[in-house]
């Protein structure tokens, strides 16, 4: 089953517009008119649509951890340090991520790419 992604503000719209051409389900921030919702709240808003939620901004991987210890729910995470990849590489984990897992493995759930490489 695909997993429908969810990309916040800082986002580069590169990825958005290959992960599209790639045929994945996206819906950013801007396109939901919540760009301007606090972190917390959109977290919230990410798992209410059940999407998992793609940033590189380091505050909502540091939310996201919180959440963990505290045990509370949200549909996931995905964390790419902006100098950590190359937009190529951020869309194929993105792209394999979406197509190849389930949402209920990313309850609670928060990762990293890029994803090393062999």
């Amino acid at each position: 089953m695909a997993i429908g992604l969810y990309m916040d503000v800082h986002v580069p719209q590169a990825i958005t517009d290959q992960l599209r051409r790639r045929g994945v389900d996206v819906l950013t921030a801007w396109d939901d008119g919540m760009q301007e919702l606090p972190d917390d709240q959109l977290l919230d808003r990410v798992t209410d649509l059940g999407r998992i939620l793609f940033t590189q901004d380091i505050r909502f991987r540091v939310l996201a951890e919180r959440w963990q210890s505290q045990g509370r729910n949200f549909s996931g995470l995905v964390f790419g340090h902006q100098l950590g990849g190359t937009i190529g590489q951020f869309v194929q984990d993105l792209e394999c991520i979406a197509q190849a897992s389930d949402p209920e493995e990313w309850l609670n759930g928060v990762d990293y790419i890029p994803f090393k490489r062999l």
